[in-house]
């Protein structure tokens, strides 16, 4: 199965997340079909925290890719909706 997930990244006690589309079979950080956004959860005032090309999302979705229970949370606090879950 197609998950769009987080794989995490950054450095120790500064955490960096790239949301990627991977099969659910493969480690969290390992490799990964598509990168369609990051979340920044410890961004400075004036850096962009969360950004995901919802167009991509909605394709991989189209395509049966499903979404973790997180970057479900992150999609929808952009204020888009997505296809049911």
């Amino acid at each position: 199965m197609v998950v769009i997930r987080l794989a995490r990244g950054g450095a120790k006690k500064r955490p960096f997340y790239n949301v990627v589309v991977a099969d659910s079979r493969r480690a969290r950080d390992g490799r990964y079909v598509e990168r369609v956004g990051y979340y920044n959860p410890m961004a400075a005032a004036g850096e962009e925290k969360l950004r995901i090309a919802l167009d991509r999302v909605s394709y991989w979705q189209g395509h049966g890719a499903q979404l973790s229970d997180t970057v479900r949370r992150l999609v929808r606090s952009l204020g888009e909706p997505t296809q049911a879950a």
